[in-house]
Formats: C-alpha cells, sequence, structure tokens
C-alpha cells in the first residue's frame, strides 16, 4: 500500500487529489487456488455537545491496548500484557466440566458431558482501505449461500450473533490533517463527511461493531439492526441485505495503516471501549467463528501491537481457554505460497503477502482455514467452513451458566 501518509503529503502538494487508496507493495510467487485448512438512537457526544445519530450502546475514545477484566457473559478471562494483548501464559485451558445428563443402555441416567452447542458468534473482520471493493462484494455475495449451509447443517445451532467490524479506528480520522490543506475539506471523504464533524457513537473505537459504514464505495447508511445493538441475530427481517449493509465497510479509510488483528483482539477483550459498545455480542455458551478479509498484511511495526502468539492467546482468553470453541477463517494474500492466484498489491487489484496473518491462522491447526483473497469467488472456500463449524459445534461442550 503507498501509505495514506505519503500519498495525502503529494496530494497537498500537487493540489490533485482523487482518493487514497492502497497502492500496494509489489511481490511475486503464489499460493494454491483453493482454501488450505490449518437501534440506533440519538446521542450526544461527550465532547462538543454536538448530537448525532448512532448505535443505543455507549462509546468512548478509541484505544490501542485490551483491557483485562470480567463481564456478565464472561467472567474469568486472563489478563492482558503491556502490549494489550492476552500473556499466552496466563490463559491456560479449562476443563471440560459435566454439565448434563446421559443414558446408559440399562437406562440408568448419569452425570455427563452435554456435547454440541446451540449458539453461534460470528465475528467478520473486513479491511476498509482503499483497494478493497472488490473483496468486499465477493465477501457480500458469498454470504447467502454460507449462511444457508450453516442452517441447513447446523440443526442445533440456530442462534446466531454476526457482527463487523473494520479495520481502523475512525474512517474519517486523517480528516483532521487534510481538512486545513484543502479548504476546510476532506476530498478523500467523499461527500459523506463536512471538516469538524464529531464522529458518531463507537464509530471512534477500534473494534466496535459497524452499524452505519461511512465513507468511499461504503453502504453509507444506518443498516437499522433489528437488534438495536451492533450485531445481527435470527431476528433479522432479511439478514443478507442486512449483512451486506454492514459488509459494505468501503475503501474510504483515512487512518493508516489498517490494524485488523489489533481490531480483533479489542473486539472480544473483557473490558474496554469495545467492550462497551458490543455489549451482548460475546456468548460464553456459543463457539465464536472469526473470519478476516484483507489485501494487505498486518505488518510489523506499521500496524497491530503484538504478535501471532499474543492474537491468538487473547482470542483464546475470550473463550475461557477452550481452544476447541474457536474457528478461524483467513482470506488474505497468497502470492508468497505455492501456485498462489495474487498478484502484486497495485491500486484495487492484486494482494500483498499475509506471512503474520497466515501464522495466526495456521497457529489454530485444524481450527483454522486459509484462503485466498483474490479468489474470484469465495463459495468454496465457506463451503469448506461450514464443515468445520459444524464439526467444532457438535463436539463442543459449554462451560456451566
Amino acid at each position: 500500500m503507498t501509505r495514506f501518509r505519503r500519498t495525502c503529503t503529494l496530494l497537498a502538494t500537487l493540489l490533485t487529489l482523487s482518493a487514497c487508496s492502497d497502492d500496494g507493495g509489489t511481490s511475486s510467487g503464489g499460493s494454491t487456488v483453493g482454501v488450505t485448512t490449518a437501534p440506533t438512537t440519538n446521542s450526544t457526544n461527550g465532547t462538543n455537545g454536538t448530537t448525532t445519530t448512532g448505535s443505543s450502546n455507549p462509546g468512548t475514545d478509541s484505544t490501542s491496548e485490551a483491557s483485562g477484566g470480567n463481564s456478565e457473559s464472561e467472567s474469568e478471562t486472563a489478563a492482558p500484557t503491556s502490549t494489550g494483548m492476552v500473556d499466552p501464559t496466563t490463559s491456560g485451558g479449562l476443563p471440560k466440566l459435566d454439565v448434563g445428563v446421559e443414558e446408559t443402555t440399562d437406562g440408568v441416567t448419569t452425570d455427563g458431558d452435554e456435547m454440541g452447542c446451540r449458539k453461534v458468534d460470528f465475528l467478520f473482520i473486513i479491511d476498509n482501505s482503499g483497494s478493497m471493493s472488490d473483496e468486499q462484494q465477493s465477501l457480500i455475495d458469498s454470504f447467502p449461500g454460507f449462511i444457508s449451509a450453516i442452517q441447513s447443517q447446523l440443526d442445533e445451532a440456530q442462534d446466531y450473533h454476526i457482527m463487523v467490524i473494520d479495520t481502523d479506528p475512525w474512517v474519517f480520522g486523517g480528516c483532521n490533517l487534510i481538512c486545513p490543506l484543502f479548504g476546510n475539506t476532506c476530498p478523500v471523504a467523499g461527500l459523506d463527511y463536512t471538516c469538524g464533524t464529531p464522529p458518531l457513537e463507537c464509530e471512534d473505537v477500534l473494534g466496535a461493531g459497524v452499524t452505519h459504514p461511512r465513507g468511499l464505495q461504503s453502504s453509507s447508511k444506518d443498516c437499522n439492526f433489528s437488534t438495536g445493538f451492533r450485531y445481527m441475530d435470527v431476528s433479522e427481517p432479511d439478514l443478507t441485505s442486512t449483512f451486506a449493509c454492514a459488509a459494505q465497510v468501503g475503501t474510504g479509510s483515512t487512518s493508516d495503516p489498517e490494524r485488523p488483528m489489533e481490531a480483533m483482539v479489542q473486539a472480544v477483550a473483557p473490558t474496554g471501549p469495545a467492550f462497551e459498545c458490543n455489549t451482548g455480542f460475546l456468548r460464553k455458551d456459543a463457539i465464536l467463528v472469526v473470519t478476516i478479509v484483507t489485501d494487505e498484511d498486518d505488518n510489523f511495526g506499521d500496524g497491530s501491537a503484538g504478535n501471532a502468539a499474543g492474537w491468538k492467546a487473547s482470542l483464546v482468553a475470550a473463550k475461557k481457554g477452550d481452544e476447541k470453541a474457536l474457528v478461524v477463517l483467513g482470506l488474505y494474500g497468497d502470492n508468497d505460497q505455492p501456485n498462489g492466484i495474487c498478484g502484486p498489491l497495485v491500486d484495487s487489484s492484486g494482494a500483498e503477502p499475509s506471512p503474520r496473518i497466515r501464522e495466526f491462522v495456521e497457529s489454530f491447526g485444524d481450527q483454522g482455514i486459509s484462503g485466498s483473497v483474490c479468489a474470484p469467488s469465495y463459495d468454496s472456500f465457506f463451503s469448506e467452513a461450514v464443515g468445520l463449524i459444524a464439526q467444532t459445534c457438535d463436539d463442543f461442550v459449554p462451560p456451566p451458566m
């Protein structure tokens, strides 16, 4: 990606600006074409008293650190390190407890493990930088088949929470620097932003669920979830259309760089601004399915804090140490793999190799699946994912409530 700061500095010099997009670093090689297993209400901004429209859930300023602590639904989460990532040594697995009964062959009922999930929480992390229009559309196109397969194959698990987050704290965050250079306008934001306008509630919180995508090529409307919260559920009258609204997060990010992994950590943290915004999303008696869609790696020193091990530890801690309650899906650049299909990241095509994100996904072993973000369709990727999700659900032992 030609970084936002460099692009907008040049634009300020030339006074010519079309968009701040992801012109990526070049790389060559490639990976396999297939997959690899491995209520809204009115709210008042606390800073200047301006009334804006946003979610009914409370929000605060953005943060780059996950906070430790307890919540009603998640009561025993490992403490984060100074980098904001949970220390892997403090998030060990918990024993599977007897929470049900089972009948023996002689008709005697005894204590036993109640297997199988009844609930699934889906977290989608979608890159909203300048080169992601096609990839967002591919995800939207594949979602109806994906959720239909989930509904047909997970007989007992028909209680879903679905939340979308993007990869920056606020899509218009960079406009504070641009507006003075262009007559109090922010050209990269299109017509969707007026300089000086405060963010909607929770809109400037990294890891907060997206309810009203804004910026270039976004759906640019309030998706109006039936839950009244920052996630969708099975009560949604038209889940496919509502997901499409939320998943079209757009390509107008003015924040540099993207931080998909830190956004994920914040989204599942037990306390903090994102936790307050996302109230009710995570449930301890649900399996958690995380899907990452990005055409650029979360580069060391230029993206999220921490590393693959720390990101994993934070995610496992969110499920009380039960790694088997997790499915991790990654769609990212594969041009560092044999037979990869991604070309170099240039303008809105290709992708950047993503070794750090790949390391994270593959660290989950059989609970992780990787695919190419450059694939013309994500249908086969999600088809394979459904099988893994169904098996994970079958094997899940819910913790005592």
